[in-house]
């Protein structure tokens, strides 16, 4: 089995997928610098881009879910005109692809971009055909998340726009924000709206609160994945003196196959998690869980795939056939029509982790 010495170029020409990635976290310096100039926005801590990366990674890296949220002001404020969420989308496509990325499901919330009198259509319309122009000519599939904030009451609204796009690049919807004291069940209109359309959807739960936040996004809402679902190792009790034993939550999650779209960097910056060391990404593995790695937001965290890969690789000496594994695990799981999955793991994945080992 090839092993991390293999090198971090090794892994970026691996195929990878990623599913949890928020696109107002993934902006080029540059551009938020420019964009800046473009739509007038005056906020920015600073205009050196390299400066401003700085203060994006630092500002984050608080380990506080609150505080990490706070620094998306600045790329959501340059994100409101459709000719900004455009590029800001094509740019993701190519960063993606560039990285070894052949499929990724990124999200955003269109709410957050109508603060200059874009519609929510306009916002979805402008990001798909970012996604289109970027990812044309290279190997990346991409599709789209759309996302309601779980501090707002549109959730329906939002999630009837997902549902309009189905056809154009959608493949599911999400929410996202503050998780404690705003329980997913506040916006079980719009989960049980999604279930009636045969919609796909992902809960982000178990990042900064623990198991009872699991526990309804999946039994009261019916989460599909969960976003991040790390907090389950609240429900593992992990002893000395024999082998883990898993609660009733715990025990459904893994039984049903719930996928949990880990992010272990950032997991770090939010506090989850003291270090990618002790992630308990290595302990759900070794207990069947079907895990994924994922960046969820490539500049706050100052990650990559092929950076996440090489972080959970040396953390838990996990080299080629791993990454493999969580590979095919996220594709398995991703919303993508079943055949388009089949497609890309035994034409794409498959033979490029071969050629890789050979």
């Amino acid at each position: 089995m090839e092993t991390l010495a293999s090198g971090r170029d090794l892994i970026r020409q691996a195929p990878k997928v990623v599913l949890h990635d928020h696109l107002d976290g993934g902006l080029r310096p540059t551009t938020v610098v420019e964009l800046a100039d473009m739509t007038g926005y005056r906020d920015l801590p600073t205009t050196d881009p390299g400066e401003l990366s700085t203060w994006f990674q630092r500002g984050a890296d608080q380990r506080d879910l609150g505080l990490y949220l706070e620094t998306f002001e600045h790329t959501v404020g340059v994100m409101q005109t459709a000719e900004a969420c455009h590029r800001v989308a094509a740019e993701c496509a190519t960063d993606l692809a560039a990285d070894g990325c052949v499929y990724a499901e990124v999200r955003f919330a269109p709410a957050l971009h109508t603060d200059q009198g874009m519609a929510l259509d306009e916002v979805v319309d402008a990001v798909l055909a970012g996604f289109a122009d970027g990812s044309s000519g290279t190997d990346l599939v991409i599709r789209a998340l759309v996302t309601a904030m779980r501090t707002s009451t549109d959730s329906l609204a939002i999630a009837e726009v997902a549902v309009r796009f189905r056809d154009r690049g959608v493949v599911g919807f999400d929410i996202a924000g503050r998780e404690a004291g705003y329980p997913p069940t506040l916006h079980l209109e719009a989960f049980q709206y999604l279930q009636r359309e045969n919609f796909h959807f992902t809960i982000h739960a178990g990042e900064a609160f623990g198991p009872a936040s699991i526990w309804e996004a999946i039994q009261f809402c019916g989460a599909e994945r969960l976003g991040h679902g790390v907090r389950i190792v609240d429900d593992i009790d992990v002893s000395d003196d024999g082998p883990p034993h898993l609660g009733h939550l715990a025990s459904f999650v893994r039984d049903r196959r719930i996928p949990l779209e880990l992010c272990p960097t950032s997991n770090v910056h939010t506090g989850a998690v003291a270090n990618v060391a002790s992630h308990p990404i290595g302990l759900l593995r070794d207990l069947g869980f079907r895990i994924t790695v994922n960046t969820d937001n490539r500049l706050m965290s100052g990650v990559s795939m092929t950076s996440e890969m090489a972080a959970v690789g040396e953390a838990f000496g996990w080299g080629l056939d791993d990454f493999q594994w969580l590979t095919i695990n996220a594709m398995k799981s991703a919303f993508l029509p079943f055949d388009e999955r089949l497609t890309l793991i035994n034409d794409r994945i498959k033979p490029g982790y071969a050629a890789l080992s050979a």
